[in-house]
């Protein structure tokens, strides 16, 4: 039984890979057809603020869906999940964010949730990074390796 339930949970984690790739594959796409269709408007081959952040924020979701496609390959490696690179995932979501709102139209009670957000997860980020090297330390000390 505990043969099946592996072999099955391998085929899923496999799936959301090849999933997550091609929407990666598309998105990237997706950022080059924006790019192209951004510069040859008038102006041409000039971006406005506004158009920049569009392409930005793109590109941003590119590296987010490249990160969990990350954490699914260590899932599948050593069946965990690496905390580090969730919140890292996590961040890089927030910071697209950020970089794409637009601040005229946000009330000051959204950005100061935004600021916690980003200071909480950051210091969540800061914790489990230095657990993690606190750790590497204990164990290479305790094999003597300096």
């Amino acid at each position: 039984m505990q043969n099946l339930l592996g072999k099955f949970e391998r085929l899923i984690v496999l799936t959301l890979m090849v999933f997550m790739m091609i929407a990666v594959l598309l998105a990237t796409i997706e950022v080059g057809v924006i790019l192209w269709q951004q510069m040859l408007e008038p102006p041409l081959m000039l971006l406005n603020v506004k158009e920049m952040m569009k392409v930005f924020g793109f590109i941003l979701m590119v590296i987010i869906g490249l990160e969990l496609l990350e954490t699914i390959k260590a899932y599948l490696n050593d069946h965990e999940i690496h905390v580090e690179v969730v919140l890292l995932v996590a961040l890089v979501a927030v910071a697209r964010k950020v970089i794409i709102l637009d601040y005229t139209e946000v009330e000051p009670e959204m950005m100061l949730a935004v600021a916690a957000l980003v200071i909480s997860m950051s210091v969540g980020f800061y914790v489990v990074r230095r657990a993690l090297n606190d750790n590497g330390r204990r164990s290479n000390d305790e094999q003597g390796v300096d």
